[in-house]
């Protein structure tokens, strides 16, 4: 029994790890000008910042699609842009604002082709 709690201490620690970076990220992306990525409607004009947490480039329909995924703590959006191989300064832990609509592709948030602004 004791190893038991013993493990579920260590793992319910683990899994609670990101709790303080979720909230420093919220803290720092989302205020009254912007929405935060879980609360932000579908199909409506919303402004988001985050973190982009990975950048792909992946076919879609034979055409070259840049795709990243922006975080700001609250939940992550798949962002598209199409026709593009690369965007300078789009990166893995770069901050980054976008304005778009989000729509709903595979049961999947996605933003294609925002207005963009890199973050300092």
């Amino acid at each position: 029994m004791a190893g038991k709690s013993r493990l579920r201490r260590t793992i319910s620690r683990w899994a609670n790890a990101d709790d303080g970076y979720a909230r420093d990220m919220r803290a720092e992306f989302v205020d009254d000008h912007n929405a935060s990525i879980a609360e932000c409607p579908d199909r409506q004009m919303v402004t988001l910042r985050g973190s982009v947490r990975t950048v792909t480039v992946r076919p879609r329909g034979g055409v070259p699609a840049l795709e990243a995924e922006l975080y700001d703590g609250s939940g992550s959006l798949t962002i598209l842009w199409l026709g593009r191989r690369r965007i300078a300064g789009i990166d893995p832990g770069r901050s980054l604002q976008v304005q778009g609509r989000i729509g709903i592709h595979d049961n999947e948030r996605v933003m294609y082709n925002p207005k963009y602004e890199l973050l300092g």
